[in-house]
């Protein structure tokens, strides 16, 4: 991970220690400028390295909360710890379904593990707040590097070409911001860099409407956007909106009423034979090993959260919650590579059940500790109710030690080629036109042949497999709930999970918590919303 842009990131974060704030399009994030004098100013943008500095504060804030790591956070009211972008979509994402559970009862942290949540809550306000930081810092630094704005500061030719490149990595991560909105929370307002700088109320767009401008931006951007491979490790290329394309319109049918798998089908071939993304033909384990950069797992990143124990102060975001929180009961935290646990997440047992055994016999991805843990969860507040799970660690693939044991160098993959694999043999599966099943069996067995599992034949492929091998193959990364929700399976009664619902055995959830309440303090903010149904 030792790359020039990462430095840049994490350098400009913490030791430049620029106290970033933005005035935001919606008051409730109560994020004004406290030195606008400094950053974002005409004077700042007169060095030519300006531009990669807010570029890289964009990508930053996927892993960090603040400025300093977990200090000085961009979001007013709300740690930098707990407002890290990864460490939020892991809230929402997993705690909500049946891959994982956490001890805590940090404020309405809970109600996630219960399906009980309300639009009181502070996390749901969390991850609302950051997505529309992300997007208003986006949408300065697309004002700031128009055509005009270079011309009046005298920019170079060669200087102009990368930023516009800049400009496009900014509206894929806007874009990026958008898709978690949209699937979240559904009706949300859309704004751009168009749009006035200040307090005011912007006006909510439908799911549909959020959905087209996604679709459009991605599309538009795939001319400025760098050729697929050809960037910096960490920073996307044409590659990365196109999987992006694929994820939305998988996931169509759920956002708009309209299914679009043949696009699905063919966007999913287009990466997975012209890409130049080849699958890592390592042991499992290594795709989540504190070297996941050099070790050959890098090889199927297509956006990669890249972490470094020694340039980021941020004990608490990212990959360093996710491994420190999963450390507890009689687990030895330096078996990980780290310095203790916070005893927190675990599984549950119904996905524990997906696996062939409990021991990583017939399946190498089901990587559970059991000594001292029961498969049930009488108690959710008791880190050894519930199997913990090791799938991360800060160690590195050759059981080498990562730079320190405190922060991890383990990279988070949120878009990689194997996810591409099952998201083409499902759209084939759901009536997408132009695939090849017998190929996509294929791509399959290459993942159940990584993780030493048996492989399968065309009459072994369904749904409901395909379902089960997305956990079974991406756990904890991030897309359970979004799946789920597509199966039919988050609410109701269809499929049941320890706590759902609040009851031990699981119960069945209404349906209108496909989607999260937006934020109360959000409506107080900008009265003009209107709450989802339900809440």
């Amino acid at each position: 991970m030792k790359i020039s842009f990462k430095k840049i990131s994490f350098l400009f974060l913490v030791i430049l220690g620029l106290n970033l704030a933005f005035t935001s399009c919606t008051s409730d994030l109560d994020v004004t400028p406290e030195d606008d004098d400094e950053f974002l100013s005409e004077d700042f943008f007169k060095s030519p390295d300006s531009y990669k500095q807010v570029l890289a504060k964009l990508y930053a804030g996927m892993y960090v909360g603040g400025n300093d790591g977990d200090a000085s956070p961009d979001i007013s009211g709300i740690g930098g710890d707990f407002s890290s972008y990864l460490r939020l979509l892991f809230v929402v994402q997993e705690f909500t379904t049946d891959e994982a559970v956490i001890a805590w009862a940090d404020g309405s942290l809970p109600t996630m593990n219960t399906q009980t949540w309300g639009p009181s809550n502070e996390f749901l306000y969390g991850v609302y707040s950051r997505s529309f930081y992300q997007i208003s810092l986006a949408n300065e630094f697309l004002r700031q590097t128009t055509d005009e704005k270079l011309a009046e500061r005298n920019v170079d030719a060669a200087l102009k070409t990368e930023i516009a490149a800049f400009r496009a990595e900014a509206r894929f991560l806007r874009a990026f911001d958008y898709v978690q909105l949209m699937d979240l929370f559904g009706n949300v307002p859309i704004t751009t860099e168009a749009d006035p700088v200040g307090i005011y109320n912007p006006v909510q767009k439908s799911r549909a409407e959020v959905f087209a401008f996604v679709e459009s931006e991605l599309k538009d951007i795939d001319n400025s956007l760098v050729a697929s491979k050809a960037n910096e490790y960490g920073r996307v290329d044409k590659t990365a909106a196109k999987f992006l394309l694929a994820q939305i319109y998988l996931n169509a049918k759920v956002y708009i009423g309209t299914a679009k798998n043949t696009e699905a089908v063919a966007l999913c071939g287009e990466i997975i034979n012209n890409s130049g993304y080849t699958f890592a033909d390592v042991p499992y384990k290594y795709l989540f090993s504190a070297d996941n950069n050099t070790n050959g797992a890098q090889s199927e990143f297509i956006f990669p959260v890249i972490s470094d124990g020694n340039l980021i102060r941020a004990t608490g975001a990212g990959v360093s919650f996710i491994i420190h929180a999963s450390i507890g009961g009689s687990m030895n935290g330096s078996d990980y590579g780290m310095d203790g646990g916070w005893q927190g997440i675990r599984t549950r047992k119904e996905f524990v059940q997906l696996f062939p055994d409990e021991t990583a016999t017939g399946d190498k991805r089901g990587t559970f500790y059991t000594t001292g843990q029961t498969l049930d969860i009488n108690n959710i507040g008791s880190f050894t109710n519930g199997y913990a799970v090791t799938k991360f660690t800060n160690k590195k693939s050759d059981g080498g030690l990562a730079q320190r044991n405190d922060i991890p160098d383990t990279d988070f993959p949120v878009f990689r080629l194997s996810d591409v694999y099952l998201m083409y043999a499902e759209a084939i599966l759901r009536g997408g036109t132009g695939g090849d099943l017998n190929a996509a069996v294929g791509y399959i067995n290459k993942l159940r042949t990584r993780a030493g599992a048996s492989t399968i034949t065309s009459g072994d492929l369904n749904l409901n497999f395909i379902l089960d091998e997305r956990g079974r193959e991406l756990f904890w990364e991030c897309h359970r709930r979004t799946d789920l929700i597509r199966f039919d399976k988050f609410t109701g009664s269809t499929k049941l999970w320890q706590w759902k619902g609040g009851v031990k055995n699981g119960t069945s959830t209404e349906s209108y918590r496909n989607l999260m309440p937006i934020p109360a303090t959000t409506i107080q903010a900008n009265p003009t919303l209107i709450q989802n149904t339900g809440y």
